[in-house]
Order: C-alpha cells, then sequence, then structure tokens
C-alpha cells in the first residue's frame, strides 16, 4: 500500500473486510506473523456449488479502538473459476 502503512507486533490482530466477490460484506479476524498485515489474501469459497480459490487485495486500512481493519478487494482476474465461467453476478 503505502510508505505510512504502520508496523503490527507479531501476533497483534487486525480485522479484514472484503469487498466484492463471494465474501463481499464480510468480516474476518487474522494474526499478524510478520509485523504487518497481508497484501494479498486467497480463500476458499463455495461457488456455484463448487469450492473455488477467491484472490483479494489490500487497498486501504483504518484504525478503529486501536485495531487496524483492512479492507480487502476481490481481484476476479486472478481468482477461479476465471472469465472462461463469465460474470457470477458478483462483478463491482
Amino acid at each position: 500500500m503505502t510508505d505510512d502503512t504502520p508496523t503490527l507486533a507479531h501476533g497483534d490482530e487486525y480485522v479484514v473486510l472484503y469487498t466484492g466477490g463471494p465474501n463481499d460484506g464480510q468480516s474476518d479476524r487474522r494474526i499478524s506473523t510478520d509485523g504487518g498485515w497481508d497484501e494479498e489474501l486467497t480463500v476458499l469459497a463455495l461457488v456455484s456449488g463448487k469450492e473455488t480459490m477467491e484472490n483479494y487485495n489490500a487497498v486501504s486500512w483504518t484504525e478503529v479502538g486501536g485495531v487496524y481493519h483492512v479492507t480487502y478487494a476481490y481481484d476476479e482476474a486472478e481468482s477461479e473459476p476465471g472469465k472462461e465461467q463469465g460474470a457470477l453476478g458478483f462483478n463491482d
């Protein structure tokens, strides 16, 4: 993201907010293992009855009550099932 991204301590928890894709509007909690948050996430999702690997990229963050909230945007190009199956109804 940017150089002003804060440093988290090993074991600090942060909140993940998903936008777009099959996880749109959902949140999760993750633990920092390397002093920051993940720049990208791959999550397992059930789409049309099939398990798929869906990719999300960190796009912004904010601090709320001493806890970092990181927003991740759906990356359709890097996710399954891919463009060969067409729009799945959750394109932004």
